[in-house]
């Protein structure tokens, strides 16, 4: 599968799936360091600062979106809404980790999974109504998953920093 960003560059679906980073033009950084600062921001307004029409803006955003370069999103406090309860998970895994990321990726409530170096092969965050939750999911879900040889838990007390806006590169 291939794509093509705006400014002509070609992105494999394997180079999505390696996190590959891809090279951008400036508008095309631009419109994105606009999305960064404010993801509410208009197509035309983000135009006048990037000198393109409402439709072009839209079209670029589309097509980094398709080729996942970024997402939109509302990004919560989970404790704010009723999840009282996140932590980051470690674990440990016996043969293929890219497995075990899947399976685990497709638990409704880890929002997050890295595949890492060192202590864990996997880190993944959850985000889970209360201390319940957390102890079914770890029992009933995380650690029955094949493969899943040990898991440690950092529970969360309190969100101090969560954010978005590194910029371009």
């Amino acid at each position: 599968m291939r794509s093509v960003l705006p400014d002509s560059t070609v992105v494999t679906s394997r180079a999505r799936d390696r996190a590959l980073p891809l090279h951008l033009d400036d508008v095309s950084k631009a419109i994105v360091d606009q999305l960064q600062e404010d993801g509410r921001r208009s197509y035309a307004d983000i135009g006048k600062h990037v000198g393109l029409s409402e439709a072009a803006v839209r079209q670029r955003v589309q097509r980094l979106t398709e080729a996942g370069v970024m997402q939109i999103v509302a990004v919560t406090d989970p404790m704010q809404l009723g999840f009282t309860r996140q932590a980051m998970i470690g674990v440990r895994v016996s043969g293929d980790v890219r497995e075990v990321a899947d399976r685990l990726a497709e638990i409704s409530a880890v929002d997050y999974v890295v595949m890492t170096a060192g202590t864990f092969d996997l880190l993944a965050e959850v985000v889970c109504e209360n201390d319940d939750d957390l102890i079914e999911l770890l029992n009933g879900e995380i650690r029955r998953t094949p493969g899943v040889t040990a898991t440690e838990t950092f529970v969360y007390l309190q969100l101090r920093k969560q954010a978005y806006h590194w910029g371009v590169r």
